[in-house]
């Protein structure tokens, strides 16, 4: 099978480089699957799973929103912070997540919006960690 080129980046440098056959990922307007001579294209991102498939397996990492550049052989995905399932901090993201859900459970206005991300972030995270 043929194979793209998958870069993810984030401000502090690359978290993710190779070569896969299918990558997976939540665009603002839909689950996108992207193979080897897709057609190019630019794309906001969700925070979500990049699903990663090359030698019958599949790797996860967490990504926090973004955007997705397709050109036929390469997949550039520019994040604002992007995790390898092995290199999630469990014990920090399970104590974002219980943070988030305190100021949910104690809303102040200005503070459910960055709560409600910030959960959606931590449960990303421990979803791609598996855990």
């Amino acid at each position: 099978m043929k194979t793209v080129q998958v870069n993810i980046v984030t401000p502090d440098g690359p978290v993710y480089e190779a070569d896969v056959e299918m990558v997976s990922v939540r665009a603002e307007s839909g689950e996108l699957g992207i193979l080897a001579g897709h057609v190019p294209m630019v794309a906001p991102l969700k925070i979500g799973a990049v699903r990663l498939k090359h030698s019958g397996s599949t790797e996860l990492v967490a990504v926090s929103g973004g955007f997705v550049e397709v050109r036929p052989e390469k997949v550039t995905i520019l994040a604002q912070a992007a995790e390898t399932s092995a290199k999630v901090d469990v014990d920090r993201a399970k104590s974002a997540k219980q943070r988030a859900e305190e100021h949910l459970n104690h809303p102040n206005e200005s503070d459910v919006r960055r709560a409600e991300l910030a959960l959606k972030r931590a449960l990303n995270r421990l979803n791609v960690a598996g855990k």
